[in-house]
């Protein structure tokens, strides 16, 4: 499933992902970390439907709660000692918020980067940095692209396997092992010699050279200007807060922070906006492509 934002230009998807992403690991106030895990859930579902419903509610929250109980059993700082541990280590109430803290951030970046990998495609990444660091963009696009295609061939290999039954799930434990292990030589063959020929084809057609030219499908036009100027002033306003101490939180020794305030909910409702911008042209489209049909 494709949303109407990833039709947009390649510049818009990246500036609204490289805003999230700095955001996201940057302000640790829990209104920012609310806001970013729950729309980073709302557009992944957008986006994925089932699939992001599935990845959310049985990967990501089981994780967040283990790192969450995990963090202040090895974190002990804090002023507010609730109790101690049987090891003798106190259990702070600042020790357990920032385990919350940093678990709600762990999985919105997580969730915002399974969103990222189906909107900015290889050939995106490479159009907007092929010329600038000609090397690095393509060893960047190559490895975003490596789990989706490993995943991909792994499912091929195995099934391949299994019908002249060599799959793991064939034999005992001593031959299913050796069958994994097959499988596994199989794939890290597959993925050097991949590497190899995708060098060695971008050699071949002067990937890199300079004076080289690049067909391109993608242009700026005024939607795309619109949506990038509207990702731009709600990012800067987000930045600028930020940079002003608006957004700051701190959770030892004690938690202490902003609190709302006309400025500090101006900003978060600008990081709200600005986190649900996909969400927002998608509906927008919808609508208009809507009212086209009806008129027909």
């Amino acid at each position: 499933m494709r949303d109407a934002f990833s039709s947009y230009h390649p510049l818009v998807n990246f500036s609204y992902f490289a805003f999230v992403f700095a955001f996201s690991m940057a302000f640790m106030h829990p209104v920012c970390l609310g806001i970013s895990l729950i729309c980073a859930f709302i557009y992944s579902i957008s986006l994925k439907g089932r699939r992001a419903v599935k990845f959310n509610f049985i990967f990501l929250i089981p994780m967040m709660l283990v790192t969450a109980v995990i963090n202040p059993a090895f974190n002990h700082e804090g002023a507010t000692i609730l109790t101690y541990l049987h090891t003798g280590n106190p259990l702070t109430l600042e020790s357990i918020a920032y385990g919350i803290a940093a678990s709600a951030m762990l999985a919105a970046m997580v969730c915002w980067f399974s969103c990222y990998n189906e909107i900015m495609t290889s050939d995106k990444f490479v159009y907007l940095f092929g010329r600038i660091i000609p090397a690095m963009s393509l060893v960047l696009s190559m490895s975003l692209r490596f789990v989706p295609k490993f995943k991909a061939k792994i499912k091929e290999v195995s099934q391949a396997q299994r019908c002249i039954g060599r799959d793991v799930s064939n034999g005992g434990i001593i031959e299913r092992a050796r069958h994994g292990i097959t499988i596994l030589s199989i794939m890290i063959t597959w993925s050097l010699e991949n590497a190899i020929e995708t060098a060695d084809s971008m050699k071949s057609r002067g990937y890199g050279l300079p004076g080289r030219t690049a067909f391109s499908i993608y242009r700026m036009d005024g939607r795309d200007k619109k949506a990038l100027a509207a990702i731009f002033i709600l990012g800067m306003f987000v930045l600028t807060g930020g940079i002003l101490g608006e957004l700051k939180w701190r959770y030892f020794p004690t938690m202490k922070g902003k609190s709302a305030g006309i400025l500090s909910t101006s900003l978060w409702l600008a990081y709200m906006g600005l986190c649900l911008v996909p969400v927002i042209v998608d509906r927008v489209e919808e609508h208009q492509w809507k009212a086209t049909q009806s008129k027909i």
